[in-house]
Order: C-alpha cells, then sequence, then structure tokens
C-alpha cells in the first residue's frame, strides 16, 4: 500500500511538471511571436525620421533610441496631419520582453513624451542605462470616416523625433526663444534713438 502510495506520488509531481513545462514553452513562444511581429527601427536623437507609416488598426512599432547621453532630458513627439482621426500612444520601455506587459496598460494621445536618460521610471523600476531604450508608437482609429462612400485609411502616416531639451527647450527650437529676445530688445532700445518729436507725436495720438 505505502509503494502504491508512493509510485503514485511520483506520477503525479511528473505530471505536475510536465505541465508546467508545456506552459512555459507555450508562453515563451507566444511572447517571441509578439515581438516578431512588432518591427522596429532605429530612431536617432536630433534625427526626424518623415513619413512614417503604420497600420491604422492596431498598428505598433518599436523604436531604439540612440545617441542617448546620460542625465540629459529628452522629448519624443509625434506629429501627424490632421485630416486622419488617429490616437497615438508613446511608451517608454527598458526593452522588448516588456512590449506585453505593457500592451494592456497604453494610453491613448499621448503624442509627446518627456523623459530623463537616468530615470527609473520604467518597469522593474531598474536604470535605463542597465539596457537598451526603446519608444513603443502605438496607434488607434479615433472616428469614423464621415463623408458616405469613402473607404476608411489602412494606413496613418506620421512623423517622429526624439530631441535633446535644454530648459525644456527642444535644440532646433532655441534659436527661435533667442529672436524672441533680442526682438524684445531691440523694442526696447529703438524708442530712445527716435527724434523727441516723434515720441510726442505719438503720445498725442
Amino acid at each position: 500500500m505505502i509503494k502504491h502510495t508512493t509510485v503514485m506520488g511520483r506520477l503525479l509531481a511528473y505530471n505536475v511538471i510536465l505541465m508546467l513545462y508545456v506552459c512555459g514553452s507555450v508562453i515563451s513562444a507566444v511572447s517571441l511571436d509578439n515581438e516578431k511581429m512588432i518591427d522596429s527601427k532605429v530612431l536617432n536623437v536630433g534625427e526626424e525620421l518623415q513619413r512614417e507609416t503604420l497600420p491604422l488598426q492596431m498598428g505598433s512599432r518599436l523604436y531604439r533610441l540612440n545617441g542617448l547621453k546620460s542625465s540629459t532630458w529628452y522629448e519624443v513627439k509625434i506629429s501627424c496631419p490632421a485630416s486622419i482621426p488617429a490616437s497615438f500612444s508613446i511608451q517608454l520601455i527598458r526593452d522588448k520582453s516588456d512590449i506585453e506587459h505593457n500592451w494592456n496598460r497604453r494610453l491613448l494621445n499621448t503624442e509627446k513624451l518627456i523623459f530623463n536618460a537616468d530615470s527609473n521610471d520604467i518597469p522593474d523600476h531598474q536604470s535605463l542605462d542597465q539596457s537598451e531604450k526603446y519608444v513603443l508608437v502605438s496607434v488607434e482609429p479615433a472616428g469614423v470616416v464621415a463623408i458616405p462612400g469613402v473607404k476608411e485609411r489602412e494606413l496613418v502616416l506620421f512623423n517622429i523625433v526624439c530631441d535633446e531639451l535644454l530648459l525644456g527647450i527642444p535644440h532646433k527650437a532655441i534659436w527661435v526663444g533667442v529672436l524672441v529676445v533680442i526682438c524684445l530688445g531691440v523694442a526696447c532700445i529703438v524708442p530712445s534713438f527716435l527724434p523727441p518729436y516723434l515720441l510726442v507725436r505719438k503720445q498725442k495720438s
């Protein structure tokens, strides 16, 4: 009786181990399939990728960020034609294994993402410097076609760029701020060089 019980216990243990192995294999296969289904590209800091396309229905793409500097703030921004009703989401993830984990908690209408290269605001609270840096871009339709007989678009067109920030301003836009400061300075200085009668006439008017 004791031997019979021991044999049954071993068989049960073997069955449990076998089931765990099969489940693990299935989960790994599904994860690999999901990674293969999502295409990936490289997004260099300061270089805008133009005319990118994604399927409008649940389209997604993984961008590996290249050229990040430590202790620096960055902004990943998406721009698309207003004629295409689409909702984008941008997520910062640690590596490809986090794609499935983050897919169910993505936020739409986040077409801009600001982050620090040393931020810990990623899964498992691990530093970005400990692994590669990715942004997962996904899109869904945000409306319906209003014109009867017009087929809904299958692809959405967009541009994406990752810019380094200085005082919260992208490097490429700094010259705009400098120009504004110069214009304000000129507007304050020029009146002091005008003839007095012009200033008096202006005050009377």
